[in-house]
């Protein structure tokens, strides 16, 4: 029978296998880190919108609840993979930033498009404010909606490709002989 400290050893793991991990750890953060920062700016200090603005205002602050859950677990899950693969031996926090970069972009660029455009089920900020929250917004209505758009998108964009290139970059270096 195997002693208890022989069990309670980590497996060891293939260096592909650990950046794998390291990569979803770090689109994990960034996703909880972006939904962290979009719920606690744009919903809870400005006032903008709620994750769900297609009914009542108590629908939309039980939505927030959700999505601020969702974006605290994500953020969680992510570090705890971080921990283990830094357990495990693999990269450290240099070359997980770019992940999480991507996973920030990933989200702003979910949301942007697929919550905001396709499904409708809130915008940035509102031309018509939706009849529940009439009058209890402390901004009026604007006018145009595109640069709000357009600036979300633009910061998406900007997470990804810089996140895409540095993770690339990293891969590269990771990848090439070590020099003497």
């Amino acid at each position: 029978m195997a002693s208890l400290s022989a069990t309670a050893r980590p497996v060891g793991r293939s260096a592909p296998d650990l950046h794998r991990r390291l990569l979803v750890s770090g689109l994990l953060f960034g996703v909880g880190v972006a939904a962290f920062v979009d719920e606690t700016v744009l919903h809870q200090l400005l006032h903008w919108h709620h994750f769900y603005d297609r009914s009542t205002t108590a629908v939309g602050l039980v939505s927030d609840g959700l999505f601020h859950a969702f974006g605290w677990f994500a953020a969680v899950a992510g570090l705890f993979l971080f921990a283990d693969v830094r357990r495990r031996g693999g990269p450290g926090v240099g070359r997980w930033w770019p992940a999480v970069l991507i996973g920030a972009g990933a989200f702003q660029a979910w949301d942007g498009t697929v919550q905001h455009k396709l499904m409708k089920i809130h915008q940035i900020r509102y031309e018509v404010i939706p009849t529940e929250l009439r009058g209890t917004g402390p901004y009026p209505p604007i006018e145009n909606i595109l640069v709000y758009d357009l600036v979300w998108m633009a910061i998406a964009v900007a997470f990804l490709v810089v996140g895409v290139l540095a993770w690339r970059r990293g891969s590269r270096s990771a990848a090439a002989p070590a020099r003497a």
